[in-house]
């Protein structure tokens, strides 16, 4: 009986190592990787180059012109916005002072005044926002200017030098990595400025 045990669990072990050896000689000989398609070799030949945005907006002469002339519109804005908030303090100081010293002739007389240094301050509020929305709208128009003014070089540039992809790269947030040939920055901007005349002052 312990002899039949021992003969049915070798042919048991014989059985399963065989199985094993089959599976390994069938993964040997899968079948071979099928050819690459058509796409794939396209892939493997495209022309791709990217423009450092940062470095774009800091040499591009109209980009530099735009943010020199919204500086200048937020400290005419700034200063407009301090002088009346000053004369606005100025006048609130007052009416507190001429209350306190009995400085009115009647009640009346000092609520008008109040009520006309709150609609001063109501004004200046209003004020503040209409030029802080005029300003938010002419930025984001020059934005749009600027990016038409990149999109339309970059269209009539690739015309000769047949791209088929050109990345924007900020920092690290759109490329990890691209090999220094790839750059091209500083042609694009050589060419964005060649073709940029200046508005007269």
């Amino acid at each position: 009986m312990k002899t039949k045990n021992f003969i049915f669990k070798g042919i048991l072990a014989l059985a399963v190592a065989l199985s094993f050896s089959q599976c390994a000689n069938n993964q040997n000989s899968a079948a071979p990787a099928p050819a690459a398609n058509s796409e794939e070799v396209a892939n493997a030949n495209l022309r791709i180059a990217f423009v450092e945005i940062d470095s774009l907006l800091t040499k591009y002469n109209f980009c530099k012109d735009l943010n020199e002339l919204m500086l200048q519109k937020e400290e005419n804005i700034r200063t407009t916005l301090n002088e009346k908030a000053k004369k606005l303090e100025a006048d609130a100081r007052e009416w507190e002072r001429k209350v306190q010293n009995n400085g009115f002739a009647s009640q009346e007389r000092a609520q008008q005044e109040q009520q006309r240094i709150l609609k001063q301050q109501q004004d200046l509020q209003a004020l503040q926002q209409k030029l802080s929305d005029e300003l938010a709208a002419e930025n984001q128009k020059n934005n749009l200017e600027l990016r038409d003014s990149i999109s339309s070089f970059l269209k009539q540039y690739n015309k000769e030098k047949n791209f088929d992809l050109i990345l924007s790269n900020s920092g690290l947030d759109n490329l990890l990595y691209a090999k220094k040939a790839l750059n091209i920055t500083d042609e694009v901007v050589n060419g964005l400025n060649s073709r940029y005349t200046p508005k007269k002052k």
